[in-house]
C-alpha cells in the first residue's frame, strides 16, 4: 500500500490499521469492478466522520464564540458543507488516492467534488477509529476550522438553506426539514428531488445532482414562495 504511505507522510499521520485508511478512499463504484477487494466502500466511515466533524466544529464554535445558537448553526453549516469539504479534499490531494470505477475516474466535474467531500468525511471517520477523538479534532482544526474566519468575514454562511431556516424560525417558529421526494440515475449521475417542509406542509421543491444541491435549490424556491 505504498501510495497511502505517501499520504500519511504528507499529513504527518501514521495509521495503525492501514485498511481503515484505504477504506476511506474506496468509492462504491470501485467495488463493482473489483469484487476481489476484501474491504467495504467508504459510506459507513463517511456516516461516522460526518458526526465527528459536526461535534468538533460545534464544540469549537460553542467554546470560542458567544453568538446565539442560530448564528452558530449557520456558520457550522457553511463550514461542513460539501463545497468547502470538496475544496479541502482537493487541496490535500485526495484526488490522487481515490479508488473509483473507470467511469467515475473520467468525471472531473461536480460529481467528483461531492466524492471528495464524502472522502473527507470518511477519512475523518477512519482517523477517529484509528487514533481517537483528539487526533480527529487536530486534523479538523488544522484543515477545516482554518476556513472559518473567511466564511464569517465574507458572510458565506448566508446560503439559501441558512436564510430559510433563519426566517422560518423568526416568522413561524418552526425549523424546516428536508426530505427526498424522488431520485433516479446510476451512482455517478444521480439526480435528486428534495422538498422543504415547515411541519407537515411542503413549501417548495428543488432538484440537483446531490441531496445538498437539491436542498439548496428547495430553500431558494421556498424563500421566493414565502416572499422572504
Amino acid at each position: 500500500m505504498e501510495e497511502f504511505s505517501e499520504l500519511e507522510k504528507k499529513l504527518g499521520i501514521e495509521f495503525t490499521d492501514k485498511d481503515l485508511l484505504k477504506q476511506a478512499f474506496i468509492h462504491r463504484s470501485y467495488l463493482n469492478e473489483h469484487p476481489e477487494i476484501a474491504l467495504p466502500h467508504n459510506e459507513r466511515l463517511e456516516f461516522l466522520g460526518d458526526a465527528v466533524l459536526e461535534l468538533v466544529v460545534t464544540r469549537y464554535l460553542y467554546s470560542n464564540y458567544p453568538n446565539p445558537e442560530g448564528e452558530l448553526t449557520n456558520w457550522r453549516a457553511a463550514l461542513v458543507n460539501s463545497k468547502i469539504l470538496g475544496q479541502i479534499g482537493e487541496g490535500l490531494g485526495f484526488n490522487d488516492f481515490m479508488l473509483l470505477s473507470k467511469g467515475e475516474a473520467k468525471d472531473a466535474g461536480k460529481a467528483r467534488h461531492f466524492i471528495l467531500a464524502n472522502a473527507m468525511e470518511a477519512f475523518i471517520g477512519s482517523l477517529y477509529l484509528d487514533k481517537g477523538y483528539d487526533a480527529a479534532s487536530e486534523f479538523i482544526t488544522k484543515y477545516v476550522l482554518v476556513e472559518l474566519p473567511s466564511i464569517i468575514k465574507e458572510q458565506l454562511y448566508q446560503d439559501p438553506k441558512s436564510k430559510f431556516q433563519e426566517k422560518a424560525q423568526e416568522v413561524v417558529g418552526i425549523t424546516p426539514t428536508y426530505n427526498v421526494i424522488d431520485e433516479w440515475g446510476p451512482d455517478h449521475e444521480r439526480h435528486f428531488v428534495v422538498g422543504v417542509y415547515l411541519g407537515e406542509e411542503l413549501i417548495a421543491k428543488g432538484e440537483g445532482s446531490s441531496k445538498q444541491e437539491a436542498q439548496e435549490e428547495a430553500a431558494k424556491n421556498g424563500l421566493e414562495v414565502k416572499g422572504w
